[in-house]
């Protein structure tokens, strides 16, 4: 039997743009998205899933690496948060599976390849929700789910904070 630790990292970072935080902030506003075509034709069941990854811990190089990154959020009650991230995915996707744990990075996890990435990606330090429909034949589009303000376990910073 394979363990798979599921606790939830104290804390978690999103990266973007200001404005998208800010409504991440105010409304909960997060957008689940398919994988990317590379990942997406390398899993078994190619393209059915949608998710939302955080980081782990903070990594000032984050922002050289996506263009128009200028700021992040900090969840410090990461717990709250993916309880709030899954009942709100679970009204707006009633029949679909989520869950939630650590990507891993040059081994392949017991997860599946929703959850594994190689290794020049570890500094990704990846926290990652992830859910699938539980019927074939889905269609997956990206979706944008809302959960309420997070203010009372969230803050925003700028680059230069």
């Amino acid at each position: 039997m394979t363990l798979i630790d599921s606790k939830r990292p104290s804390k978690l970072y999103y990266f973007s743009e200001r404005s998208s935080l800010e409504r991440s902030l105010s409304l909960g506003e997060f957008r689940l998205i398919p994988p990317p075509p590379d990942l997406a034709a390398h899993a078994a069941t190619p393209g059915q899933y949608l998710s939302l990854s955080l980081m782990q811990s903070f990594d000032g190089t984050l922002f050289d690496a996506a263009p128009g990154v200028d700021s992040y959020l900090v969840v410090h009650n990461a717990e709250e948060f993916g309880e709030r991230l899954h009942k709100a995915v679970q009204r707006t996707l009633p029949n679909w599976a989520g869950i939630d744990a650590a990507v891993s990075y040059g081994a392949p996890s017991p997860l599946g390849k929703v959850f594994s990435k190689t290794k020049d990606h570890a500094k990704e330090n990846e926290w990652r929700f992830a859910w699938r429909p539980m019927h074939a034949g889905a269609s997956v589009h990206p979706v944008v789910i809302k959960i309420g303000s997070i203010e009372d376990i969230a803050e925003l910073h700028s680059r230069n904070d």
